[in-house]
């Protein structure tokens, strides 16, 4: 089962792309205003995201639906 847990984005860089289905902070997801980030993996939750909260699917897609993530700005 894929599980997502949303990071700060000055915690990008303590993140092990190995454990996680993101190959590098390129590939991240990020909030509208770049202060967040978004991991997905499978299994157990890794080491580094204890205590961060975790996301279904469906959950996470409701998280990106709100203004925080979305943006009218032209990309």
């Amino acid at each position: 089962m894929r599980t997502y847990c949303i990071i700060n984005s000055s915690e990008v860089d303590s993140v092990d792309f190995a454990q996680v289905l993101q190959t590098s902070k390129d590939t991240l997801s990020y909030s509208s205003d770049g202060s967040k980030a978004i991991l997905k993996y499978e299994g157990d939750q890794p080491s580094f995201l204890s205590g961060k909260i975790e996301y279904t699917h469906e959950e996470i897609l409701e998280v990106l639906a709100t203004d925080e993530w979305t943006s009218d700005e032209p990309i």
